[in-house]
């Protein structure tokens, strides 16, 4: 017996026909991704650091103290510090120690024995112009700048490449300290406003001022910032699950009167995340919003501001339903970074999904406590629009890649279908709070957090995550009707799919079916083809089939596909957050 498929009014772009994923990898991305030898005996514990900032050449100049215990004996360390930064010294125990340098990794000979169980610290002094962020945040750097009144105005943002594109660490997210000093001395015009809360302000002899902030939680490196601007100061308080959460917020100065109104969204912000996520990660390093001279960025316990204190994303609805337009992207999804991606940390950047898929539904999430669960639901279907399917969410490990940008909305939307596959909306609570309370200050790989989500959820999830995280491949949900037999099946899916879904079985009604890549069927109460549709809360296609016998055997027969993958990808932005 032959198949054919014939094609109607729509197009279905294949895999093959969509960009390839990344294959290779530089030595320089291994050293920077990898827990390789120079890194894996030793445990960050605590870092130092201490950065002078001189606007005269855009250069900074500084050390890090970098506390560690020893893991396992060793001869040699690797420190992480990008070019074009230059490493003046490396000094333990008062005495200097030699380096080479491969890549952006220096590589340190220890000169005095590294014993398990000890604690040492070994302190670097560098130098140099870092690399200008051109796109911040997106691309990493320093951020010099002038605000509308010609004041100077500086700041970092260095997702993308990693802190040691400024400061010398060990640049590997599954292993952060467990607290830091960050100093920061700038011109005494100038305010610095950096993570955690502020110890000590000194003015020194020459002119500039030094900011000393501390952070007594666990921190990933990428998250230590630099603000540095003529700045105003408020304080209030959020009464939280936790007790008195204090909120520092810090606009530049001609700004306060509207960031006094716009950024009080921070406090239904926090009400509807802890309600949802738990509570707010860092009570001891307190809240801050921090006006920025880029976009904004998830910074732990500071996030970066720049949304010019408009609703949506820069004035504009990201899901094209108006719903985004009710509140101020910048503090939604930065703010839900504090607790995916801050608090609960990927341990390699390949599930920086993580991250960034949570952040996405934490939007819709919002969307729900503003303005009702229906509401919720059309924001992060609306999205839709903007996954492209060109490339698997999760990147290639060991090399520092992230992966695809749909780790963003078809991440979201992955999570907004396993919500209705759980269909219990007290225990999917549960489930995202149980995450933040097992993995609370933890870096956790994908597997693990994919396989707690299943336990907690009392079901086999780890297909439905392989097919939205691994494949470019929307499931299909095949179908046919004849009379009142509805026939259906996965098609599109890897092997072994069967996620239950929703679909109507009379007008108007719906009813859980549990298809497998296998055909199933059963009575249903439908006048026609046309009577039967998936309910859009599960990111899905639908595709009708029918059979008509020619004189080459059974036809196979295309006539309805939703969506059209064409058309969804056709005016994406380019964005990331």
């Amino acid at each position: 017996m032959r198949r054919f498929a014939l094609a109607f009014a729509f197009v279905v772009v294949s895999a093959a026909a969509l960009p390839a994923q990344r294959t290779t990898f530089t030595h320089a991305d291994t050293l920077r991704g990898t827990n390789g030898p120079g890194r894996s005996w030793w445990d960050a514990t605590f870092y130092d650091l201490h950065v002078a900032v001189d606007l005269a050449d855009s250069s900074i100049r500084g050390y890090n103290g970098i506390t560690y215990r020893v893991l396992a004996p060793a001869k040699e360390m690797q420190i992480d510090l990008q070019v074009p930064m230059q490493v003046d010294s490396i000094v333990q125990d008062g005495q200097v120690l030699t380096a080479r340098r491969d890549s952006n990794a220096f590589f340190i000979t220890m000169a005095s024995p590294q014993r398990v169980g000890d604690t040492k610290t070994v302190t670097v002094y560098y130098h140099g112009h870092p690399r200008a962020a051109k796109r911040p945040p997106w691309d990493g750097g320093f951020i010099w700048r002038q605000d509308s009144l010609g004041h100077p105005w500086v700041a970092t943002a260095n997702e993308g490449l990693g802190a040691s594109v400024w400061w010398p660490n060990k640049d590997i997210p599954s292993d952060e300290p467990d607290s830091q000093r960050i100093a920061i001395t700038v011109p005494d015009s100038m305010t610095d406003v950096s993570n955690g809360r502020l110890r000590s302000t000194t003015h020194n002899a020459d002119g500039t001022t030094t900011y000393e902030w501390f952070v007594t939680s666990p921190i990933n490196n990428y998250d230590v910032e630099v603000n540095a601007g003529t700045y105003a100061h408020w304080t209030e308080t959020f009464k939280g699950e936790n007790g008195d959460l204090t909120l520092d917020f810090w606009p530049l100065a001609y700004h306060l009167d509207t960031a006094k109104v716009q950024w009080q969204q921070a406090k239904s912000m926090l009400s509807c995340f802890e309600h949802w996520f738990g509570p707010y990660p860092w009570y001891a390093d307190g809240y801050k919003l921090i006006e920025a001279p880029h976009l904004g960025m998830e910074h732990q316990s500071g996030v970066a501001y720049g949304n010019h204190f408009k609703n949506g994303y820069l004035g504009r609805d990201l899901s094209n339903t108006g719903l985004g337009l009710k509140w101020d992207f910048i503090i939604v999804h930065e703010s839900a970074h504090e607790w995916w991606g801050n608090s609960v940390t990927d341990k390699d950047h390949a599930d920086m999904w993580i991250h960034e898929s949570f952040a996405n539904y934490a939007e819709s999430i919002y969307t729900e406590c503003q303005q009702g669960k229906a509401a919720g639901a059309a924001y992060v279907i609306g999205t839709r629009r903007l996954i492209k399917n060109d490339r698997p969410i999760v990147g290639h490990f060991g090399v520092n890649d992230e992966g695809s940008e749909d780790m963003y909305y078809k991440g979201g939307n992955m999570l907004h279908t396993i919500r209705q596959v759980v269909d219990n909306d007290t225990k999917w609570r549960s489930i995202l709070r149980g995450v933040q309370k097992t993995f609370w200050h933890q870096t956790v790989s994908g597997t693990q957090l994919e396989a707690y989500i299943s336990r907690a959820a009392g079901i086999d999830l780890s297909k439905v995550f392989a097919q939205y995280l691994t494949t470019t491949e929307v499931p299909v949900l095949e179908y046919s009707l004849d009379g009142s037999t509805l026939k259906y099946r996965w098609a599109n899916v890897v092997s072994g799919f069967a996620m239950p879904v929703r679909v109507t079985v009379a007008p108007d009604h719906y009813q859980r079916i549990r298809p497998t890549e296998s055909w199933q069927t059963m009575k249903v109460k439908l006048a026609s083809a046309a009577q039967f549709t998936v309910d859009d809360n599960y990111y899905v296609t639908v595709r009708e089939t029918g059979t008509a016998m020619g004189s080459g055997g059974e036809l196979e027969v295309h006539v309805r596909l939703a969506p059209d993958f064409a058309r969804s990808r056709a005016g994406r932005a380019h964005l990331r957050f």
